[in-house]
């Protein structure tokens, strides 16, 4: 036990928070302290109703701001005497961050006390976050600035698709990064028919009818509208389907009403989130073929997850979720466009043996385990930390100093964000807008 090499997973966001930079890192939580070759601990922000008693690890919390209004997160203030004392006396060989803010903040303040390296997984495509958060460009553009030398202060990158090392070099980051992606946690063909129906018997759905199943954020940016103007050019042809759409998120009452709006409420059902992973499993086995037109994800970890149960996924031609996808094998490439899913569609539904070829063959060819895809992370930590031991990292600026002036600078600009929201909001409310 003692010979283990331990790694310091650091992320913004963790149970009870739940979104999937959360689920990669409990996951990764999970196999490192199921190896025999390293241990882990887990170092996040602070969050209500919070409860760590039960991770078979560590977790770290240290004092947050609430910004649940304008993120849907809580902003961690890395700056803690406290959790640097605790985390200075383990015997931490590397830290891994999640996350290219606070989390990576706090990554480098403590690589300059505990003399250890820095990996970072770049998972998300920030730049469409902060659009969302603020449309003031000042704002925005020092955000992003703020972005870019967290993340160039790493000592190695990795990206969860060579399309988020791509978004992240778009924005003016300079250095490479390895494609690491990442896995999920179903395992494959894990449910029977008689389990699967008894799971969603819940729903009236007629015997016979092709089923589509979307899972992620209720966000318009990941091509929901796209889904569902595509589905009224079904309906308007009297081809009979049923949409079954599982998350939430701010757009969702939006989404609600634009469905009805299309008069495809006799066609869609809307079931929330699902946090009970069997459930959640059952549904990708219940469906015909998973919609994912979303250009704003990185990885498609949800079109992993629905090739675990043998569910072939219509994706965007060119996005991250479909790299390494071979049209009409294990997958269906469309264009951006509510047409081109219409006509896709329309096709398949004609020929209900070739989707379900198509999700035999996603299974095949598309499937990763975390336990595979961490295995492969695991060897690259050790080249990390033997390369960090030998001097072949380039020197870094005083990490203390670089990290107090971007936290300063993020923080004020954040603080800025949420005043320009709350005059707007309150400008609305007085109907003044």
């Amino acid at each position: 036990m003692s010979d283990k090499r331990e790694i310091c997973l650091l992320n913004d966001s963790f149970p009870p928070l739940i979104d999937g930079v959360a689920n990669a890192v409990t996951n990764y939580a999970r196999v490192l302290t199921e190896s025999d070759r390293f241990s882990t601990c887990v170092v996040t922000p602070e969050c209500p109703g919070a409860d760590d008693s039960a991770f078979p690890y560590p977790v770290f919390r240290y004092p947050s701001i609430d910004l649940r209004k304008t993120l849907g997160y809580t902003a961690g203030n890395p700056f803690s005497g406290k959790i640097q004392l605790s985390l200075n006396e383990r015997k931490i060989s590397l830290l891994h961050t999640h996350c290219p803010i606070m989390s990576n903040i706090l990554a480098r303040e403590l690589r300059g006390s505990m003399d250890v390296p820095i990996v970072m997984t770049y998972h998300t495509k920030f730049d469409v976050d902060i659009s969302n958060i603020t449309d003031f460009e000042p704002i925005k553009d020092g955000l992003i600035l703020a972005l870019v030398q967290s993340v160039s202060s790493c000592d190695e990158l990795w990206t969860v698709s060579d399309g988020a090392g791509k978004n992240i070099q778009s924005l003016g980051y300079e250095g490479d990064y390895i494609v690491m992606p990442n896995g999920v946690d179903i395992p494959r063909q894990s449910i029977s028919e008689a389990e699967t129906m008894k799971l969603t018997s819940g729903t009236c759905i007629p015997e016979g009818v092709p089923v589509f199943l979307f899972v992620g954020r209720m966000m318009w940016y990941k091509g929901i509208r796209i889904i569902l103007e595509a589905l009224a050019a079904l309906k308007s042809r009297n081809l009979d389907f049923r949409m079954v759409f599982i998350g939430g998120g701010s757009d969702y009452d939006e989404i609600r009403s634009t469905c009805s709006q299309l008069m495809l409420n006799d066609r869609c059902i809307f079931l929330g989130p699902i946090h009970d992973r069997r459930m959640l499993t059952a549904w990708y086995a219940r469906a015909d073929l998973f919609l994912f037109p979303s250009t704003f994800d990185t990885n498609g970890l949800v079109v992993r997850e629905a090739a675990a149960c043998n569910l072939g996924a219509v994706m965007i031609k060119g996005s991250c979720a479909a790299e390494g996808v071979t049209d009409n094998v294990d997958g269906l490439l469309v264009e951006e466009n509510a047409a081109s899913l219409a006509v896709c569609l329309a096709m398949v539904m004609q020929h209900p043996d070739f989707m379900k070829s198509v999700g035999e063959k996603a299974s095949e060819n598309l499937y990763l385990s975390w336990d595979d895809a961490i295995k492969t992370a695991m060897d690259r930590y050790e080249v990390v930390i033997d390369k960090w031991k030998s001097g072949r990292y380039p020197m870094h600026r005083n990490p203390a100093d670089a990290a107090f002036r971007i936290q300063g600078d993020v923080l004020e600009l954040l603080q800025k964000a949420e005043h320009h929201r709350r005059i707007v909001e309150d400008l609305i409310r007085r109907e003044w807008l």
